[in-house]
């Protein structure tokens, strides 16, 4: 199947570090970020790994769970996380899915749909390369798709998080580069009478397609 933003993200029951990962229920009532891997001991992944680990309490601020998904059986997994502890300086704090038949990565449409499990390597995986943000809603909030030679930038990660939950509370939209404490955008689809009594301490019209106001609290 074809993932789109604002699709349900697919429900799965599959194997884990934590053990038995039903995704939905593991969501809850928060958000969620699933990123993919197309192996174990990867160079490029180990550092991911790492660093996602060192940034979980800023997602856990958020309201947010991470969960990674590597293709290969969760007892590969656990050894692989020493590697990760041991050259990255950080534990690994969060569930790590197996997912060596496929399929989630599937379901996510990280893989070919002819791909088939059994003994892969990282270059037969390639495109497991995903992130996925996920709503409460359980609906798909935005993807970011990386080649395996690129390491993913969780900071960029953390950004597009603050940047959605804050249009998911206040319907506003957030220019290039923003960072919290900018000023954002306000829609086209909110009319400037609706503008005047949303923010009755102004906002700034560049063009009438373009205003801006500071972020709101």
């Amino acid at each position: 199947m074809t993932i789109r933003i604002g699709d349900e993200a697919p429900d799965f029951t599959a194997d884990s570090t934590e053990g038995t990962i039903r995704f939905h229920e593991w969501i809850g009532d928060k958000w969620a970020i699933l990123f993919s891997h197309p192996k174990d001991f990867t160079p490029v992944c180990t550092t991911e790994l790492g660093e996602v680990a060192r940034l979980k309490p800023e997602f856990d601020k958020r309201n947010t769970k991470v969960i990674g998904l590597s293709i290969d059986p969760v007892s590969d997994h656990h050894a692989w996380l020493g590697d990760i502890e041991e050259t990255q300086g950080h534990a690994v704090n969060y569930p790590m899915i197996g997912d060596d038949d496929l399929v989630v990565a599937k379901l996510y449409d990280m893989i070919h749909p002819n791909a088939s499990g059994g003994k892969r390597t990282a270059v037969d995986n390639a495109t497991v390369r995903s992130v996925f943000i996920v709503g409460p809603d359980k609906k798909v909030k935005a993807m970011l798709i990386y080649p395996m030679s690129a390491g993913r930038n969780f900071d960029e990660v953390l950004r597009l998080l603050d940047s959605l939950q804050l249009n998911a509370k206040h319907t506003v939209a957030t220019p290039v580069n923003w960072r919290p404490g900018d000023d954002v955008i306000i829609p086209t689809s909110v009319s400037d009478e609706d503008a005047k009594k949303k923010y009755p301490d102004g906002f700034k019209t560049h063009k009438p397609y373009l205003r801006t106001v500071a972020q709101p609290k």
